[in-house]
């Protein structure tokens, strides 16, 4: 058969197939019809943000509405804290200490692991500041500033995977490939400082979360917001130096020819936004060669300020190191500053599986006396006025042990705790409650959506507007849920 005769099954009276008819209708003169209706709808404009400009995408861009908060330093405790040994005191767990658990929530366990006794937590809780907000023995720094601390005790997310749980709390999804909440706020609002990246990424030396790069990833935005990861010691980003017998100038001028070189390329392809954010890059290592190395050393910090965030000791030697530099960094005008405590599997993180009570004594040891010295450097430095803190795992944990004499809890998506304090936020205070047990959020449930609406609107930026145009549609990182927990504002 004649291949041009192809198309030309089932003609129509005039002629024309179906396919035909169709083809010409939708390419000729009544597809004008569609592309009015398009334009009006604002698909084109919308197709045009989402795309690579000339400018830096980077460039500093004004909040939907005026916010105190101009930074994020979203500390991760990676591996999942347990709700009921940390922020959410249960009185009812040590009468029932030791018994087979017999509620209504069935859904807990991974991994085929029993859902074990019910167990109480050995370390005590007390009132602390002239709100009388309880914290656990483990923070004994922390809770000396519980009247600046808001406590989400009724949170919950879709799962109680690791991977995904990072994922759903960094991306706010369970699927890799999303932007994480880094990318979206240097998308939304920019970098305050051309020479340091927007969005700066510290792991743990045990490792970095599951995952790794997909819970600092851009996704389908530009490569240039996505997290930029830095090394808590030596050079804070490897091959930065300059080449030996390169001089500044020589160096200048190089990348002078390159960035012009470059522009020709990149303007043949304007809708590649890894080679935009390539381009970028280079610019953007210059310039950190001498403000990110300063950022990171150390060494000539005062005795006092090494000893307020532990320097010298080695248990809080790593993380102190972290929350100096995120000051540093916020300092400067970083806009987001994520750091992990946890890295690897199991105890080395968060994950207290074969004994909570010794795991949490560990990480919380670790981390609790560098989170309340930044806390009081960023008030002594007025920084904290600016700067809005989130502190949190990827879920929670069972109030259940895994076996008699077994302390370790399993994880537990159901209801878990964290805390917002700093810029813009009613601290003394907790929001919503579990159930007697802790195992369910029960009042004032919050998906972690809107804990992501919540961050965002303190950072002056309206979720359900903060939108980029992908595959057809306007994305968001709350999605079609989220609402922003009106309780957590000043």
């Amino acid at each position: 058969m004649n291949p041009h005769h192809t198309f030309r099954q089932n003609p129509t009276h005039y002629g024309r197939t179906r396919r035909e008819f169709l083809w010409q209708a939708g390419a000729g003169f009544a597809g004008l019809g569609l592309l009015d209706l398009l334009q009006r709808d604002g698909f084109f404009a919308s197709a045009q943000a989402a795309s690579p400009v000339a400018v830096s995408p980077l460039a500093p861009r004004a909040p939907h509405f005026p916010t105190k908060a101009k930074h994020v330093i979203f500390l991760f405790m990676n591996g999942a804290p347990s709700q009921v040994d940390t922020f959410d005191p249960k009185p009812e767990l040590a009468k029932h200490h030791g018994k087979p658990y017999a509620g209504k929530v069935k859904a807990v366990g991974s991994n085929g692991r029993p859902v074990g006794y019910l167990m109480q937590t050995p370390f005590e809780f007390k009132a602390h500041g002239r709100s009388g907000l309880p914290v656990s023995s483990l923070f004994p720094h922390t809770s000396k500033f519980a009247d600046d601390l808001c406590v989400l005790r009724s949170l919950y997310t879709d799962t109680a995977a690791h991977a995904s749980g990072c994922l759903q709390m960094n991306t706010g999804s369970i699927f890799i490939g999303r932007p994480s909440l880094g990318a979206w706020l240097s998308y939304g609002l920019g970098t305050m400082n051309a020479a340091l990246p927007s969005f700066v990424v510290m792991t743990d030396p045990r490792g970095g979360p599951i995952g790794s790069a997909s819970n600092w990833t851009a996704g389908y935005m530009p490569a240039a917001y996505q997290g930029t990861l830095f090394r808590s010691k030596g050079n804070p980003l490897l091959d930065l130096a300059t080449h030996e017998g390169v001089s500044p100038r020589a160096q200048r001028r190089s990348l002078d020819l390159l960035a012009e070189l470059n522009e020709q390329h990149r303007r043949e392809r304007p809708q590649e936004s890894e080679l935009a954010a390539r381009i970028l890059s280079y610019e953007l290592a210059y310039q950190m060669q001498t403000s990110a190395a300063g950022v990171v050393d150390l060494k000539d910090e005062p005795a006092a300020t090494r000893e307020l965030y532990g320097l010298d000791h080695p248990l809080t030697a790593d993380f102190g190191s972290k929350c100096l530099v995120a000051r540093r960094l916020i300092e400067k005008g970083v806009r987001f500053v994520q750091l992990y405590s946890g890295g690897g599997h199991l105890e080395d993180t968060w994950d207290g599986h074969s004994d909570c009570i010794k795991n949490h004594t560990l990480h919380a040891g670790e981390t609790d006396k560098p989170i309340a010295a930044l806390i009081a450097d960023l008030k002594r430095t007025g920084l904290w006025d600016e700067t809005l803190l989130v502190w949190g795992g990827e879920f929670g944990r069972t109030p259940t042990s895994e076996g008699v004499g077994k302390p370790g809890r399993d994880h537990n998506w159901h209801g878990f705790s964290m805390w917002l304090a700093g810029a813009g936020v009613k601290g003394g205070q907790f929001i919503g409650a579990t159930d007697e047990l802790g195992f369910e959020a029960v009042e004032e449930r919050h998906h972690v959506s809107d804990l992501h609406a919540t961050i965002l609107h303190l950072m002056g930026l309206d979720h359900e507007r903060l939108t980029y145009f992908y595959q057809g549609l306007e994305q968001r990182i709350t999605g079609v849920r989220g609402e922003v927990i009106r309780n957590a504002l000043v």
